[in-house]
């Protein structure tokens, strides 16, 4: 049946930022991403997935290839699931390009992260913004990661766009849950967790759900602590959450989620490796094993999935 949209969640309400697999000489691998989006929608918990994302190396895949990747996704999960194509750069043009053709490519919606880098004025990120969501049809997530982007979303900047039809939603990585419980109420997006760690205090503080990194190994459980929450039963939130808080340190705890989140999914079988493109480097041996023994006391490693 079609992924579950409603206003308050209008990209359902748990999606993870899908890593992109790739070969040993660093081509993308379409057929072991068409796996792994089936794997997590069809058996995951997911409602969607993000896709060109900073988890799916983005800075470091070029058009036709994000193009390529959505189109493969779209065929393998079709409307089971919503998909969400990163449309981030600091060049607005290009920008706007992007979302162009994750349209053709049969997106169901963009996410926009603030220009990166540059640092522009307010009055800077709101017009990137509003020319990217001028330029398809396609609804709005924007993306607040001022951790690597260096630029935030002001307050006065979150209104102004709410007002643009388009824009729906946010995904929050700022980790400042006073300014999410006031500014979704005030501005009416959809506000979606952008940090695994504090999800289950990001529902208390009004979120429609998450784009997660952990929900790579760990989406039924998310979808339970969404569930739970909704029913008003905090005890089984709580204790689903805290379940997977092993795996949401091995994925999330060095900085380094791409890398984490290939070697986890490696080690559950739904990718053949865990090769990724420079400069990001895939997690070594040393690392991998982290990574298994973060999941293993999650009690997620023996998960079998076809």
């Amino acid at each position: 049946m079609p992924y579950s949209r409603t206003p308050a969640r209008p990209f359902g309400a748990v999606l993870t930022a899908m890593i992109t697999p790739m070969t040993a000489d660093g081509a993308l691998d379409l057929e072991a991403a068409a796996r792994l989006a089936t794997a997590l929608v069809d058996e995951g918990g997911h409602d969607g997935l993000v896709l060109n994302g900073t988890t799916g190396e983005a800075p470091a895949t070029h058009a036709p290839e994000k193009a390529d990747l959505i189109a493969a996704v779209v065929e393998a999960v079709g409307d089971r699931a919503v998909v969400v194509a990163g449309a981030g750069s600091n060049d607005t043009l290009h920008a706007v390009r992007m979302a162009e053709q994750a349209a053709e490519a049969g997106a169901h919606g963009l996410l926009v992260v603030a220009p990166y880098y540059s640092r522009p004025s307010q009055e800077g990120v709101y017009q990137h913004v509003r020319m990217i969501a001028d330029s398809t049809e396609l609804p709005v997530m924007l993306y607040d990661v001022p951790g690597r982007t260096g630029v935030r979303f002001a307050q006065p900047t979150l209104d102004r766009l709410a007002a643009h039809e388009r824009v729906v939603a946010i995904k929050d990585a700022t980790g400042d849950l006073y300014a999410a419980a006031t500014a979704s109420e005030r501005t009416g997006l959809a506000w979606y967790c952008g940090d695994d760690a504090v999800y289950l205090a990001m529902l208390a503080h009004g979120a429609a759900g998450t784009v997660s990194v952990v929900g790579h190994v760990a989406g039924r459980q998310l979808a339970e602590v969404t569930e739970a929450f909704d029913a008003g039963d905090m005890a089984r939130a709580l204790r689903v959450f805290r379940s997977i808080a092993p795996a949401i340190d091995a994925l999330n705890g060095a900085g380094f989620q791409a890398a984490a989140a290939k070697a986890a999914v490696e080690a559950l079988g739904l990718i053949p490796n865990r090769h990724m493109r420079l400069p990001n480097v895939a997690a070594s041996d040393e690392d991998a094993a982290a990574v298994r023994a973060g999941l293993r006391a999650a009690g997620l490693l023996d998960v079998v999935r076809s």
